[in-house]
């Protein structure tokens, strides 16, 4: 009997991670699947078994489009992880060297970033700040290789000429940035239940975080000089 033959050959033809038509979109759930696990229970805690249960494939039909686990993270590293940050370097890019649209576009940058990739907050929270974490090294080398030196530049720069408050320090003005956005973002669950906020959506918290940063917390101005 020949019948078999074909099937064969499609396979080899295919190869891992080469699918076409329908099976492109399985491959990109299966993806997103994984990069919400990896966010919940960690890179090196998450199997290829657990995956696949929660996407409801076997681990055989994982095997087929990834390989291993490593092959597999790698995937998402580089279909998922690098494409989703890439736009925030473009955003501060466009604003020149302008401390407040700095500001402006990394809050923003940051706000669009976590509006399309919810996974991304609690997976830097997991992999990047905690000790051991898989992507510690790779922030620095590929996902955002000298964007806070470059910022820090920027508003040390901005500093020199008197555009910047110079009781600031330019490098912990990034790290208060990433502070009033990637970790509210991360931290949502938690501050909405708190507070009883759902209605606290991602623009009114760009919106508070930008106010913040212009105006910090003292009474606004009310533009009456009498």
């Amino acid at each position: 009997m020949t019948g078999p033959e074909p099937s064969r050959k499609s396979s080899r033809s295919r190869g891992a991670g080469r699918p076409s038509g329908d099976e492109r979109d399985l491959r990109e759930r299966l993806l997103d699947v994984a990069a919400a696990l990896f966010a919940r229970t960690g890179i090196e805690a998450t199997s290829l078994r657990a995956i696949a249960t929660e996407a409801r494939v076997t681990p055989a039909m994982l095997h087929y489009y990834f390989g291993d686990k490593a092959r597999f993270t790698q995937a998402l590293i580089e279909e998922r992880l690098l494409p989703a940050v890439a736009p925030l370097r473009a955003h501060l890019e466009r604003a020149g060297d302008d401390p407040r649209a700095l500001v402006e576009a990394f809050a923003r940058g940051v706000g669009e970033i976590v509006a399309r990739n919810p996974w991304l907050p609690p997976l830097w929270v997991r992999e990047v700040l905690c000790e051991g974490g898989s992507l510690r090294e790779l922030m620095f080398s590929r996902i955002v290789p000298n964007l806070p030196q470059m910022l820090a530049q920027r508003f040390a720069s901005a500093q020199a000429r008197g555009l910047l408050n110079a009781a600031l320090d330019p490098r912990l003005l990034v790290v208060s940035l990433v502070g009033l956005t990637l970790f509210p973002a991360a931290g949502a669950p938690i501050w909405r239940h708190a507070f009883g906020a759902e209605e606290l959506d991602a623009d009114a918290l760009l919106n508070h975080t930008l106010a913040l940063l212009d105006h910090g917390v003292g009474a606004a101005e009310s533009g009456d000089s009498s």
